[in-house]
Formats: structure tokens, sequence, C-alpha cells
């Protein structure tokens, strides 16, 4: 009964310091540190400019345009 006890005190005081750990006002990253961030090799595309390409052909050629972030009508004018 008592270990039961202790156990239970042991495992809300545990939670209670995990849960203090994620209310951190600051922030993780800094803004001088948000450079290291947006490394180029961290991209989902490793070729971001021939796949802007294939997109605004595959825009002209549908005649539709959206759902990839662009924004426009579908006439290919711009």
């Amino acid at each position: 009964m008592r270990i039961q006890r202790i156990l239970k005190v042991g495992a809300t005081l545990a939670l209670a310091a995990s849960m203090t750990a994620c209310g951190s006002i600051e922030p993780w990253v800094k803004p001088y540190e948000r450079d290291r961030l947006a490394d180029p090799i961290m991209f989902l595309d490793a070729h971001p400019v021939s796949t802007a390409y294939l997109y605004h052909v595959y825009e002209a050629r549908e005649g539709a345009r959206g759902g990839e972030g662009t924004a426009g009508g579908g006439c290919g004018c711009n």
C-alpha cells in the first residue's frame, strides 16, 4: 500500500516536471539562428527552379491554376 502511494506521488511529480518543461515562454530558435534552419539541403525539392517551371507549364496546359501555392488566373497571362 505504501509503495503504491510512493509510486503515485513520484509519477505525479514526474508528470508535473515534464509539463513545466514544455511551457517555456522563450522561443527555442532565436531569430539569428533561423538562417541555419533555412539551409537549402533541408528543402524537400532538389530542383526548385525546374519544378516551378513544370508547374507553370502544367497550369498553362490545363487552364487551371492553384493548389501549388501560386496565385493568379488560369489564362497564363499573370
